[in-house]
């Protein structure tokens, strides 16, 4: 079923679907939150030109949409084909960011703006209590944590690995090359348009053709730290990757360590990136990461339209994982998939955006519709185009063996060769593109857990700041560090499973429960200052659908770590401890939303008579 189908066929009904719901079930949100146009919002009464500056939509949604659309919407959906089938993942994108995600993102820079543009655990403050308050920075804080060690981890994955013919020629050590002059560069940008008061347009366009170059010179420079560090055992091949395909017990020990010390390397720079100004790194960061993101959704584009292509993997691999990790218990549809498609679909990590700077940005109330249920829909998009690299492939097909990252690099690779560009060079653009998405995401969740830190704490100078970004950026180290070097297969040195593929599920899971709050935190909001049945079904349904999903999903990879064969054990294990106390936070939320809600009087409009007077 659905084999050897045109991706055209698939890509565009989707497109379709997504521009539907936003002008049928946008136009319905707007006027169920009784948007006005005239009402003033933050970015207006309080101008200052530095946090509250209002901007049309034509220059806050490439912001926000840059923001949000990190690496998320692409490992999500590549690892939740591989494992359940593409139709699935597919359903999921479309039903989930129309009706949860969507709503989430709007309704949350919404409760934003009426709230003076204060974050969402502010909100949470005001319509609950304190001590929600402080669960809720708590629990941010852990899935910040679990954030930045995926994403750190899979991208010190995509700086090794061996230039073969497959992957065009292009090795880690060359996307490597290219993100150092990147992140060079953009500190150049910064510098220049700081002192130099260069125009930001010119800027902008100087630095995305220089940033083409790096792109283009990264394989002809590689600094492949794991090969130049490796010394070969007596009788070992010379070539680190060929000997680590040998089992070469050494070899495989080499890599681990180069792996991790690209881990601390990357933190060091979520540790400087997290306390230098603005202007140095994340602006410049984040105007050049917007252009990859529209170049990238532009070469999908076109190889849909010019190149082709069908679906050749499975639609359906079954309600079970594909791929069962060994060691580890099976993976079901029912959660699983609910919490490996995050971003492209519905995303608490989100919801700190939108209430933590596009709120301070947003021009007038009417324009969340775009801004935040527009942009939602926009990441779907993403997620969808990701998922193709995966459909345009057989099951069996060597280029599914990869990362998720390399499966990325292949197919947009291959969307581009169906406008002649060069498979290394396309390649190379789609790794450096993500290896630039999950830089934006480290920069912003580095700052953001520096301000929990400095919440919780109360240190608001210089101290708490260096405090906060070395816990934030700290903690991850020992996760990164710990993990083993290699494993034993039938009695064989094998390389250890990569550690980003265990906390890609727990940032997930966390990630989505973090959803699940946040739309619990409005729906106590909307529930004490309304009182309308809408709420149930417009932020109430999808509440309990994500917290059931999370829940559950956070308890299947908890269990098994604390009962072995049908006895209690007690795991000397961070992450499984972590897990617990993820649940117990957001437990403790819940019964506070709801202790909440039941001190509230009379009750509600009848259903009828609530949407009548929002829709009529």
């Amino acid at each position: 079923m659905f084999q050897n189908v045109p991706l055209l066929y698939i890509v565009l009904p989707s497109a379709i679907i997504l521009m539907v719901a936003y002008f049928t079930y946008g136009r319905i949100l707007v006027r169920l939150f009784q948007l006005n146009p005239d009402r003033p919002t933050p970015a207006v009464e309080q101008k200052d030109g530095v946090d509250f500056d209002p901007l049309a939509p034509s220059s806050l949604v490439p912001q926000h949409f840059s923001a949000i659309a990190a690496a998320g919407p692409i490992v999500g959906p590549i690892l939740a084909g591989l494992t359940f089938g593409w139709l699935p993942a597919l359903i999921w994108i479309l039903v989930g960011s129309i009706f949860i995600g969507g709503v989430h993102d709007f309704a949350s820079l919404i409760a934003s703006i009426r709230h003076k543009a204060r974050s969402i655990a502010e909100v949470v403050r005001e319509h609950m209590s304190k001590q929600s308050y402080l669960l809720f920075l708590a629990f941010i804080w852990i899935a910040l944590i679990y954030i930045i060690v995926a994403f750190t981890d899979v991208t010190a994955a995509a700086f090794m690995g061996a230039a073969t013919p497959a992957n065009g020629n292009v090795g880690g050590g060359a996307i490597a090359t290219a993100s150092a002059l990147y992140l060079i560069l953009t500190v150049l940008m910064g510098l220049c348009v700081k002192y130099l008061k260069m125009p930001l347009g010119w800027a902008t366009a100087l630095f995305v053709l220089l940033v083409g170059g790096a792109i283009v010179l990264g394989p002809m420079i590689p600094f492949d730290v794991a090969q130049l560090a490796y010394q070969p055992a007596e009788g070992a091949p010379a070539n680190l990757y060929a000997a680590v395909q040998a089992n070469d017990a050494h070899a495989i020990e080499s890599l681990s360590y180069a792996r991790k010390g690209w881990d601390v390397a990357l933190l060091l720079y979520c540790l400087l990136a997290g306390m230098a100004p603005l202007w140095m790194i994340l602006q410049p960061r984040g105007q050049l990461g917007g252009y990859f993101l529209y170049f990238a959704l532009g070469a999908g584009a076109i190889g849909l339209l010019i190149g082709g292509g069908t679906a050749q993997y499975p639609a359906f691999r079954g309600w079970e994982s594909a791929l069962p990790k060994p060691g580890a218990p099976t993976e079901l549809l029912f959660p699983m998939l609910f919490i490996t498609i995050a971003c492209g679909a519905c995303s608490g990590f989100h919801s700190l955006i939108a209430s933590g700077t596009t709120s301070k940005q947003l021009r007038k109330e009417t324009d969340a519709k775009v801004v935040g249920y527009g942009s939602m829909l926009m990441e779907a998009m993403v997620a969808i185009v990701s998922l193709c690299c995966v459909m345009m492939f057989a099951a069996n097909s060597p280029q599914l063996a990869g990362a998720p990252n390399e499966i990325y690099g292949q197919g947009i690779a291959q969307f581009l060769a169906a406008v002649h560009i060069d498979h290394g060079i396309g390649m190379s653009f789609a790794l450096m593109a993500f290896a630039t998405f999950v830089y934006d995401t480290l920069d912003v969740c580095t700052r953001l857990g520096r301000f929990i830190i400095q919440e919780l704490t109360g240190l608001h100078n210089l101290a708490g700041r260096l405090i906060g970004t070395v816990l934030t950026a700290g903690v991850p180290v020992y996760f990164l560090l710990a993990h083993p070097n290699f494993a034993l297969k039938d009695g064989v040195h094998v390389p250890a499973p990569p550690i980003w593929r265990t906390f890609w599920a727990l940032f997930g899971a966390s990630n989505q429960l973090l959803a699940a709050l946040t739309l619990l935190g409005i729906t106590v909001w909307l529930w004490k200052t309304r009182r309308v049945w809408w709420v149930w079904i417009v932020t109430g349904i999808p509440m309990v659908w994500m917290y059931a999903m999370s829940t559950w999903a956070l308890a299947s990879m908890t269990y098994p770590k604390f009962v072995k064969d049908g006895n209690f054990v007690f795991p000397f294990d961070a992450v499984a401890w972590a897990g617990v106390i993820l649940i117990g936070l957001a437990l403790l939320m819940l019964v506070e939303a709801i202790r909440v809600m039941a001190s509230i009087g009379s009750p509600p409009k009848p259903l009828a008579e609530s949407l009548a007077g929002q829709l009529g």
